[in-house]
């Protein structure tokens, strides 16, 4: 059986945090799905055509990762990925609290999914895509902390 992953998330900017538990839960998983979930309600700082294009050019080179963008409930997504994980990364215990509420919702949605927990490296652990945005709307240089396709020419 192929164990495929789904990554959710917005990833506005994608930071080096992100792409860590892409590669970490490619020792675990076959295929990872990142999932660029549309939420209509919440405002976005870059376009998502921007978002996915950086997502496909950071993991152009690995063919086990695709991108993708959704609407709607992640569990729903993963039905229609035909995956049985969503995979999350925690970086702090109020990563945890967060993260272990949705499992235990997702979990009530559709029991056949299951939540897998890796925890960020240390150096990501306060890495933020909502820092990285404040960074940038500051004119601050956040290059540091994502990957080559996220550069300031590409902002």
């Amino acid at each position: 059986m192929i164990r495929i992953a789904v990554f959710p998330g917005s990833f506005d900017p994608i930071t080096m945090g992100h792409v860590d538990i892409v590669n970490r839960g490619l020792k675990i998983f076959d295929r990872i799905i990142i999932g660029i979930g549309n939420n209509a309600e919440k405002k976005y700082m870059f376009p998502l055509e921007k978002r996915e294009a950086w997502l496909k050019k950071t993991f152009n080179h690995e063919a086990r990762v695709e991108v993708k963008t959704y609407n709607g409930l992640t569990v729903d997504f993963c039905k229609k990925m035909n995956s049985a994980f969503i995979l999350r990364g925690l970086r702090n215990a109020a990563d945890f609290e967060f993260e272990k509420a949705i499992a235990h919702m997702n979990s009530g949605i559709a029991p056949e999914i299951e939540s897998i927990f890796v925890l960020s490296e240390l150096k990501y652990g306060a890495l933020s895509s909502s820092i990285i945005r404040d960074i940038i709307r500051n004119g601050g240089n956040a290059s540091q902390f994502l990957p080559d396709a996220v550069q300031p020419d590409t902002l």
